[in-house]
């Protein structure tokens, strides 16, 4: 799991309260600002918007189509003046599709857990889904 896996699906879970679909992406290291970094977190945001886009998450989970989906990065550190520009970019862009991000400093113990007040179900599945 993490930014270091743009393949892998580290959380998936519906949030009752909010009626909304909730991926997540983890990340533990530091942000310096470091390109390869912010290229790694771009790869994992690209592929969650193509899980989200392109028709597999509602192939894989058709009960959710048409739910708001809010894509968290959960991390135990604030990112750097660089990174933070880069989420602004993608979220005035996965705005124009009704994709929400989020950024969530978490502790140690949050570490790949589902995202809060969230159930029904949380993977790291990848992209195809879990069958459950």
């Amino acid at each position: 799991m993490g930014l270091e896996h743009p393949a892998v699906l580290d959380a998936f879970a519906h949030d009752k309260r909010r009626d909304t679909l909730v991926l997540a992406m983890y990340e533990t290291r530091p942000w310096t600002g470091d390109e390869a970094h912010i290229l790694q977190l771009q790869e994992k945001l690209n592929a969650y918007a193509s899980f989200i886009l392109d028709g597999e998450m509602a192939e894989a989970f058709p009960q959710f189509v048409g739910k708001p989906v809010e894509v968290q990065l959960r991390t135990r550190h604030q990112p750097d003046p660089l990174t933070l520009g880069f989420l602004n970019q993608a979220k005035d862009q996965l705005s124009l599709q009704q994709i929400t991000i989020e950024t969530i400093r978490i502790d140690a113990a949050e570490e790949f857990e589902p995202a809060p007040a969230a159930s029904s179900h949380s993977c790291g599945c990848g992209h195809g889904g879990c069958g459950s």
